[in-house]
């Protein structure tokens, strides 16, 4: 038997019966028909080596359901802005279109507020995105 524990996180199995973490259940986004691991999209981001600091949220849209949105920070010691354009062709290059972040936005706050366990804390991070006249 095996014995199996409702965590909210969403996992995938591979052909050896490996079990690989993709995200938590209550972040999905809900895009297009599609549900996508914000996990899977900021793994892309951080290797481009152009942020310290990412999380991709859904925003409400009328038409997707949910946009796709990137909130960062830059690099540390970076002189120069996010690379915006660059982020972007990132994603463009490596994700499935409907993965694909409609908006980029540079965190208010940096680094990113934390959770109690170290942790970015998405709500509050989200709560910055959505009440920042700029972004």
């Amino acid at each position: 038997t095996e014995i199996a524990v409702w965590s909210g996180d969403t996992v995938k199995r591979d052909e050896d019966g490996f079990l690989y973490f993709v995200g938590r259940r209550d972040e999905m986004i809900k895009t297009s028909g599609y549900r996508v691991s914000p996990t899977e999209i900021e793994e892309v981001v951080y290797a481009t080596g152009l942020v310290d600091e990412v999380i991709a949220v859904g925003l409400p849209d009328p038409v997707l359901g949910q946009s796709i949105a990137l909130v960062a920070t830059p690099p540390k010691g970076a002189e120069a802005p996010l690379n915006d354009a660059e982020i972007l062709r990132a994603c463009q290059r490596t994700l499935p279109a409907f993965m694909v972040p409609q908006r980029i936005a540079c965190c208010p706050e940096s680094p990113m507020p934390r959770n109690n366990n170290g942790k970015i804390d998405r709500k509050r991070v989200i709560a910055l995105y959505l009440n920042h006249p700029a972004l």
